[in-house]
């Protein structure tokens, strides 16, 4: 079976709204993939201020932005559609939408984008609310994308996201286990921002300051690294408790870049380091993606802590780096229409798998 899907993604590091046109073909239950388009579309100061704002808003306002943000993202769709002369050739949109509120305590997450919005601009079917049914379910509704690195990515053990959250998962004999490690671009990039850089290019900055070990203490003494996973992480741990806590030490901001891009690096070669000794994975292949893998310096420091481990850290091509997420939720958003598991429970911790995804007939019957 063939499908062509346009899957989208926006992050928590809000860089932009990530859209993939990907054909997949399944055969004997194997998948292949072949990414066919790609784009970015950069946030304006616009966009940017209502999505980072969007928690603090009253529920009509809240709903309506909700609206506004998925017709946004079905007018970007439609230019990304013309400009590379895919006009009905677009079976089915897998959107992520925009993560604000993510309680799974309470069985709540929240994703700004209007599936029915986006369905009505583009006239193709939809699936979005890609983690509500897990969340319902007792799940933590994240990670999800670990159900694309065992259909597409085999041939890895761990895979690594580094993205505004940092998330990992691994392959075992029982399943996937995948979790939250920590806040990471959200918060490189806002300390960058304060040196009037969009990001800290390479991790140049970073490589520039030195470690101070008590901001560094501090920081890894955060409760959230203490549970057990399945455990994730709302973007809120980034802007309102790591941010502050790293602003309260007065040192230069090529120090507190270089310390919290150490923290980051500690964090995930802590718990690969768990990983292994649980589950027998040393002399593996960690595949690292998501815009935080450009960062060579934190890159470079993350292949030497993982040395003693013999994990092989594995960079690829800059398309797969910035689209494995929106690719993969177009695979989330197939297996939903074909009315198969797409989240699985051994990663988020539901009582079980589930078929996830809210489905927007756009289509003229």
């Amino acid at each position: 079976m063939f499908y062509r899907v346009i899957g989208l993604m926006s992050g928590s590091s809000l860089d932009g709204l990530d859209m993939a046109f990907v054909e997949f073909e399944e055969s004997g239950g194997k998948w292949n993939f072949e990414i066919k388009a790609v784009q970015c579309k950069p946030y304006n100061a616009e966009w940017l201020e209502k999505l980072q704002n969007a928690t603090s808003l009253n529920a009509y306002d809240y709903l309506l932005l909700h609206t506004a943000y998925g017709q946004y993202i079905g007018e970007q769709v439609n230019e990304f559609i013309a400009e590379n002369d895919l006009h009905h050739k677009v079976q089915l949109i897998a959107s992520h939408g925009h993560t604000t509120f993510h309680a799974p305590q309470f069985r709540m997450t929240g994703q700004l984008g209007d599936g029915a919005a986006i369905a009505a601009a583009t006239e193709i079917n939809v699936v979005s609310d890609l983690r509500a049914m897990d969340v319902a379910f007792g799940g933590q509704g994240a990670p999800i994308v670990p159900i694309g690195e065992k259909l597409l990515f085999s041939d890895y053990t761990l895979y690594l996201n580094l993205g505004g959250i940092a998330n990992l998962s691994c392959k075992t004999k029982v399943g996937y286990i995948a979790f939250d490690v920590c806040a990471a671009n959200r918060v490189l990039n806002l300390l960058a921002q304060t040196d009037g850089k969009v990001f800290d290019d390479g991790g140049a900055i970073a490589a520039s300051g030195k470690v101070y070990t008590p901001l560094l203490t501090r920081l890894n003494a955060l409760s959230y690294y203490s549970l057990p996973y399945p455990k994730s992480l709302a973007n809120s741990f980034g802007t309102d408790e790591v941010f502050p806590l790293i602003n309260a030490f007065e040192i230069s901001n090529a120090d507190k870049l270089r310390t919290y891009a150490e923290h980051v690096i500690m964090q995930i070669a802590y718990s690969i380091q768990k990983l292994c000794a649980d589950n027998e994975i040393r002399n593996s292949k960690l595949l690292v993606t998501g815009g935080g893998a450009f960062n060579t310096f934190v890159v470079q420091r993350l292949t030497q802590s993982l040395q003693p481990l013999n994990v092989e850290v594995v960079v690829p091509d800059a398309k797969l780096i910035n689209y494995k997420e929106a690719l993969v939720m177009g695979l989330i958003g197939v297996l939903r229409w074909r009315e198969e598991y797409n989240v699985l429970d051994t990663v988020t911790g539901a009582i079980r798998s589930s078929i996830g995804g809210a489905v927007w007939i756009g289509q003229e019957a």
